[in-house]
């Protein structure tokens, strides 16, 4: 018997088996396709369930049978389903900023505060997706007409596997439209939205097995007896799939995203500044930042610049030339970030002389992304949170300076897994506790979790004064949007 774990991700949806004590057999990957147009960004759902398909296709060749699938993936993409369930149009991604006037017209009716004490989300950005329907409402009337579901793409992945449509809660929190303490819809916010509850699938708690594949999905008879698990958030599942499962711990994923997670302690102070969410165990809470322009940026640096470099080919060509250097970098190129939440944020390259060169920008690019990590962890230490390590992963755990970076500039020491799949990992772990293979979560992660490298920070004064520098330049940038914006 074995386990899969689905990654239902925003660059490529992978999916990985795992035998039954939980060691990786494989892994696939497919990558995703956008239609972008202006700020509109968006995919083919139903191409999307197809990849899916193939992936799990693709590991029959290991012949061993299935005896779980457990879905993680990104929270916010947007897909409106008809009456018989299928997609009414493109899918709408959580990167789509078409939504930034339905923002304004939000924030007219629910101040910041409210909004904290509901969703655990202080601002109203276009990433969620009240903020999408809303705009559909006011520009596509006969669409929302059309309209039988609004459903999120895990969920939707979910219910074509297995016929069941519901919402997992963990995911329900970056919606805009669910009550993090309550544990249900905000009701207020379907109003000024236009949303019907019944338009909502059901809501069910992270975990959750919903039972068995629908038969006419043909993926042959290694799949016959398959479970299907709701599973959780992508954070949440690498969460869990690095260790990080109490209070103290944090963990940072540099992928497309830069993603910075630790669970919260209850009860909470009630002077929180970081983003809380509903966590991947019923009843837990994640602080959870999330910063658009993470190893975005340094993929934008090299597809522009250095294409024919990888990224350990980067990392040689900057240890040659020695660090740290007088250049600055503002990660903002996606405009909103954690924890400042301006959407009007942009990149600057700051103190560029003539000898500089492209190995000088892309080290500046990844000294950047390290400071807007320590910009993060700052603010959830404002929570009267401390932590003694940082777990890193995502494809920038595979660069040793950026991970030396984090550990000198965080002052935290930098641990790698092994398994560098770490949201595939959970959601496998999910699967084998769901399924009693290990009585609990604890038990699991001392089984199947291991750790290959430990990077120690090093004291350097350098980047204490260039800290200082990120912060004033930030402010500066934000001073002259302001000025040029006018």
């Amino acid at each position: 018997m074995a386990y899969i774990g689905v990654d239902l991700g925003s660059t490529n949806i992978k999916a990985a088996l795992y035998d039954t004590s939980i060691k990786r057999v494989a892994i696939c990957s497919r990558k995703v396709e956008y239609i972008r147009k202006d700020k509109r960004v968006e995919f083919n759902a139903a191409g999307y369930f197809s990849a899916v398909i193939e992936l799990l296709k693709e590991l029959n060749q290991y012949g061993l049978p299935i005896q779980e699938i457990t879905l993680t993936g990104q929270a916010e993409s947007l897909i409106l389903l008809d009456e018989k369930g299928k997609p009414l149009c493109n899918a709408i991604s959580w990167m789509d900023e078409r939504s930034e006037a339905e923002c304004l017209e939000l924030a007219k009716s629910f101040d910041e505060e409210t909004c904290y004490a509901v969703t655990g989300q202080k601002s109203i950005i276009p990433t969620w997706p009240a903020t999408k329907i809303l705009h559909m409402k006011n520009h596509d009337p006969e669409m929302i007409d059309r309209t039988r579901f609004y459903v999120l793409l895990k969920d939707y992945i979910a219910y074509r596997l297995c016929g069941k449509l519901v919402c997992d809660k963990s995911i329900a929190t970056f919606s805009f439209y669910f009550d993090i303490h309550k544990e249900c819809y905000w009701k207020e916010m379907l109003q000024a939205c236009g949303i019907q509850e019944d338009q909502l699938p059901p809501l069910v708690d992270p975990g959750t097995r919903l039972g068995s594949l629908r038969i006419d999905l043909s993926l042959g008879q290694l799949f016959n007896n398959t479970q299907l698990n709701i599973g959780t958030l992508d954070h949440f599942a690498g969460m869990i799939g690095t260790g990080n499962i109490e209070p103290g711990t944090i963990s940072e994923s540099t992928g497309t995203v830069l993603g910075i997670s630790t669970l919260a302690k209850l009860p909470l102070s009630g002077k929180e500044s970081a983003a809380l969410h509903f966590g991947p165990f019923p009843g837990s809470y994640v602080f959870l930042q999330v910063a658009e322009s993470g190893g975005f940026c340094l993929e934008w640096f090299r597809d522009r610049f250095m294409k024919e470099f990888s990224l350990q080919k980067i990392d040689e060509l900057i240890l040659q030339r020695g660090y740290p250097n007088k250049m600055l970098f503002l990660p903002y190129i996606m405009g909103v970030n954690a924890p400042d939440f301006d959407a009007d944020a942009s990149g600057v390259f700051f103190g560029i002389r003539a000898d500089h060169d492209n190995i000088d920008f892309a080290y500046a690019v990844m000294e950047g992304v390290a400071f807007l990590l320590e910009r993060n962890i700052t603010a959830l230490r404002h929570n009267n949170m401390k932590f003694d390590r940082l777990i890193s992963t995502g494809g920038g755990a595979k660069s040793d300076l950026w991970s030396q970076l984090k550990a000198d500039i965080t002052g935290l020491a930098v641990e790698i897994p092994a398994d560098n799949e770490a949201a595939c990992l959970g959601a496998a772990i999910i699967g084998a506790v769901g399924c009693g293979d290990f009585k609990d979560y604890h038990a699991a992660v001392a089984n199947c979790v291991k750790f290959v490298k430990r990077f120690e920070p090093k004291i350097d004064s350098r980047f204490l004064s260039k800290k200082a520098g990120f912060d004033a330049l930030y402010e500066g940038m934000m001073k002259t949007t302001s000025i040029i914006n006018r």
